[in-house]
């Protein structure tokens, strides 16, 4: 893995951790949820006019995005309802990697280094060290477990979906910036149906606006960083090391919001650093 993707990869690691704790720290999830959606779309309408075009082949890969993005942002928020960003966190993000590596290799025909192998197995490692401490020390929350593992599935499809896609658009910028747009289009639409008191509340609440353009932001950035990583390196790859946010949604969870810390915690973190340090020294 060459030190440009590395960084970038790592950049968007701290800044997907930031507008996590933001939709956690939130009292209405939902609707800090749609807020930095709807703050991709500034960004994008932005980028679009300076992007490569987009070639009509790509078409459905944005659509199966969309329709991805938007279970996976379903089942965050739940999950963020049911437990801890320093539980839900890593284990939604520590079970992806595992998944698109065993479909890259079962399905893409993709071949890794034993090096690369084992610092994906040691990120993903990070997610059995947090569950195993915290069932032992009866912090089991199963409820919030379920929700992080579908989680988990929906981060490793759209990963896969987008990473091919934005191959096949020959633009990570372009293909990004039209399935973030679709994506605030879907969800807009679910809240006006299931939550209309989310889209008034957005519309009268000044703060929520403002936290939605500054996540949305820090969003757009983040995964727009990782669809280009996924242009430069193998998906499975990228994937694991944009675990490592789990380190910043630590820092954040306790220093910030106030979660305690634990054995789990600590151990989860010190494995997952060891893993991006194996990715790091990898040569793909």
């Amino acid at each position: 893995m060459t030190t440009s993707v590395f960084i970038a990869v790592l950049l968007a690691a701290g800044l997907h951790a930031i507008w996590n704790s933001m939709i956690k720290g939130s009292a209405d999830k939902h609707t800090t949820m749609l807020a930095v959606v709807l703050g991709h779309v500034p960004v994008a309408m932005l980028i679009l006019p300076f992007a490569p075009s987009v070639e009509l082949v790509a078409l459905p890969w944005i659509l199966g995005g969309v329709a991805l993005h938007f279970g996976y942002q379903l089942f965050l928020i739940a999950g963020y309802r049911a437990g801890d960003l320093t539980l839900v966190y890593p284990i939604a993000r520590g079970s992806a990697p595992l998944i698109v590596t065993a479909v890259s290799i079962g399905f893409l025909g993709v071949s890794f280094t034993r090096l690369e192998l084992t610092g994906v197995a040691l990120i993903a490692l990070g997610l059995a060290a947090l569950a195993i401490v915290r069932g032992a020390a009866g912090a089991r929350n199963p409820r919030a477990v379920v929700m992080a593992l579908c989680t988990g599935l929906f981060i490793a499809a759209y990963s896969l979906l987008d990473g091919i896609g934005a191959r096949v658009a020959t633009t990570a910028l372009g293909f990004w910036s039209w399935a973030a747009i679709g994506n605030a289009i879907a969800l807009t639409v679910w809240t006006a149906l299931m939550r209309p008191r989310s889209l008034t509340r957005l519309r009268s609440d000044r703060k929520v606006i403002a936290s939605g353009l500054i996540g949305g932001t820090a969003s757009f950035i983040a995964y727009g960083l990782v669809i280009w990583a996924f242009t430069q390196a193998p998906i499975a790859l990228v994937t694991a090391l944009r675990e490592t946010s789990i380190v910043f949604a630590m820092l954040i969870g306790v220093g910030i919001l106030k979660e305690r810390v634990d054995l789990a915690k600590v151990v989860s973190t010190m494995i997952t650093i060891a893993g991006a340090i194996l990715l790091r020294a990898s040569k793909s």
